[in-house]
């Protein structure tokens, strides 16, 4: 069973910068993909960052050069920097690890506010 838990949420000014931290615990699968969606009020939830094992990296076309994805296999620890914040990127952001060998599970954060104003 994995856990997921997110930090670092909060609120900033348009312009500003935040980071979101999430730790993995429990029995994790070896080749995994980590990453960050948001879901904003009566919208859909999206995918903004991933990351695999290997470091590869995708990103959500609106916060390409804003927003940087980085993990630490180590410590199994991914994070989101997130600069230059706008108004659209208010929502709330969700860790999320998805397996890509043995069962192929999938385990979701509880999740973390980013309010960004005007």
């Amino acid at each position: 069973q994995v856990q997921l838990v997110e930090s670092g949420g909060g609120l900033v000014q348009t312009g500003g910068s935040l980071r979101l931290s999430c730790a993995a615990s429990g029995s994790i699968c070896s080749i995994n993909v980590m990453g960050w969606y948001r879901q904003a009020p009566g919208k859909q939830r999206e995918s903004v960052a991933t990351i695999t094992s290997a470091g590869t990296t995708n990103y959500l076309d609106s916060v390409k050069g804003r927003l940087t994805i980085s993990r630490d296999n180590a410590k199994n620890t991914v994070s989101l920097q997130m600069n230059s914040l706008k108004p659209e990127d208010t929502a709330v952001y969700y860790c999320n690890l998805r397996c890509a060998n043995g069962l192929r599970n999938i385990y979701w954060g509880q999740g973390t506010q980013v309010t960004v104003s005007s």
